[in-house]
Parts: C-alpha cells; structure tokens; sequence
C-alpha cells in the first residue's frame, strides 16, 4: 500500500482528516490511474471536475474518492463523451444517487480501498486460489450490492480502461473470467420459485456481459425471476423473446450517454411490447429527463435503489 503523505506544511484542520483519509501526491495519481499530471491539472483547471486538497505549499492531495472521480472522468471519456461534458453526467448520475435511507453498513472507504488493493494485487499475480479467498471474504463482510459497486467492479473498471498499458489486458482478462463465472453461479442460485420473469437485455453497444449479469444479480428478488439475454440481444427482436417468456417487464440496461434519438427508438419499442418496458444503468440516470413523458420507466444504477424501484414498478403495474 502507499504510505498516507502527511506533510508537516499540512494545515491543523488537514491533519485531523488525514488521521481517517490516506491521500496522495499527483505523481503517484498519475501511476495508479495512468492520466499524466498536466492532464489532471487541466481537468481542474479548465473543467472543475476536481478538486484535490492543497498543502500550505500548493501541493495537491487526492484522496480514494478523488481517484476514483478520475476513473469515473476517464471512463465516460472512454465511452465517446467530450471532456467538457463530462462534469454535468457526473453532477447528474452522483445526484441520482443519493439515497435518504442509511447506509446498510457501517464501512469506511478506507476498509473497502484496502480489499480493492487485495483484488489488485491478486489479479496482478494470477492468483486465481487467492482470488478465491478474497471473493469469499469480501461477501461474508459486506452485502452484494457493496461487493459488486464497492469493490470488484472499480478494479475491473480500472483494468479495463488502462489495458493498453502493458499486463493490463491480461490481468482485466484473468479477472473478468473470474467474475463472469462466479457471477452467472450466483445468478443461478438466486433465481425464485415464483412465476413472474423480468427479462433483462443490454442496450447493444451500450454495456458488457459482466456488466449486464451484475445488474441481473442487483435486481434480483424472491418476488421475480431474473432472466438475463445475451449481449448483443437484437432490440427489435425482444418482441419475440418476450412473446415467448411472457416477463412482467422488460428491463434495458446501458452505460452509455443516451443517444438524441434514444427516446423514439424506446417508446417505439414500448408500444411493441405486451409488457412495460424499464432503462437502468448509468445511461439511465442519463436519461430520465428525456424520458418524461414517455411509457419508459427509468430505475437508475444505484444496487439498493434499482431493485427497490423495479419492485414497486412492477406491484404497481400489477395493480392498475
């Protein structure tokens, strides 16, 4: 782990929350994330997508959260979005998520950073039997939602997006395998006795197979099967699959931006379908403005409130 920089040109007040926050040098930001110091400065600067503390002396200081902002930042990039609008997708998808209920557990970022650092450090080695104790330890401590969101997911994320630094591919490789069939396991063994199905399909493009099963196992309850299509499920073929299955609704999940035409290409396929149709995921926090008015529902990407949502969803569609 990288020792906590607790410089003594650090104000009094720093002091006290750097006793419960490690923070790190741009330098050593810049290693972990692979964005180069004047890009960060620029974002600051130009875009106001950070904010890091300062020293006395002007140094930056970024703590977990910022860190995970630049990935956050880095990934949205990724997907095709302009620097410069990435700010208000971050200010919209962060307000969406904000939950009024408490938090389930009682966790500091730092406990949850230091089992990110342990998935790392296994990845990085290959250690599949290592991996194995820290997936096992990790869901006897924290609940799925804070497992998958928390803390397997960030890491995937962030081997994803720097895979053309060398031995990132492979290690992104090594724990997507991983997570994949641990993950459809999970979702196997999660399934209800009862009738009612959710068919839930990713927007083509929009998200991948690990991606979509995690959705799958954050919406999962007793009350409803979970039935999760392939990637790459054709949209104007979901009517005959539906035809079939016969779902209480029809969840699309995307983490992309919603596309300008997104809205006539979802009330289009509404009306085609027998049942409700839902949009979840990060472009579904994206999306809702653009969606009132519209018979598409929008549930969000937040675990605890997207399976909250689809359940009230589909009893008050049972009831109408």
């Amino acid at each position: 782990m990288t020792e906590s920089l607790v410089g003594h040109s650090v104000s009094t007040g720093l002091k006290q929350d750097l006793k419960q926050e490690e923070l790190f040098p741009i330098r050593e930001v810049s290693r972990m994330t692979g964005i180069n110091p004047v890009t960060l400065r620029a974002w600051e600067r130009r875009y106001g997508l950070i904010q890091p503390t300062r020293t006395e002396s002007g140094h930056r200081l970024y703590s977990q959260a910022d860190i995970e902002e630049v990935r956050s930042i880095l990934g949205w990039i990724e997907r095709g979005v302009a620097v410069s609008k990435v700010g208000k997708i971050l200010a919209k998808t962060q307000a969406a998520r904000i939950q009024p209920a408490a938090p389930e557990i009682d966790n500091s970022l730092g406990e949850q950073g230091e089992w990110q650092e342990q998935v790392r450090q296994a990845a990085g080695a290959f250690d599949e039997r290592r991996l194995e104790q820290i997936y096992g330890q990790v869901f006897s401590s924290y609940p799925l939602t804070v497992v998958f969101q928390d803390i397997l997911m960030p890491i995937w994320r962030e081997l994803l997006l720097n895979q053309d630094r060398f031995g990132q591919m492979s290690e992104w490789l090594f724990l997507d395998t991983f997570l994949r069939a641990r993950t459809l396991q999970r979702q196997q063994l999660s399934s209800g006795l009862t009738d009612r199905k959710v068919v839930l399909a990713g927007v083509p493009g929009e998200c991948r197979e690990l991606e979509l099963w995690v959705a799958g196992l954050m919406l999962s309850n007793d009350d409803f099967n979970i039935q999760v299509l392939a990637v790459g499920q054709p949209l104007e073929e979901l009517t005959l699959v539906c035809g079939k299955v016969r779902p209480v609704v029809v969840v699309l999940f995307t983490n992309h931006p919603p596309t300008l035409d997104l809205p006539r290409r979802l009330k289009r396929l509404s009306l085609a379908l027998d049942c409700p149709l839902v949009l979840a995921g990060e472009g579904a926090d994206l999306a809702q403005e653009s969606l009132e008015g519209t018979p598409v529902a929008c549930i969000g990407s937040e675990g605890r409130s997207m399976q909250r949502r689809l359940r009230q969803f589909i009893e008050g569609h049972l009831d109408t």
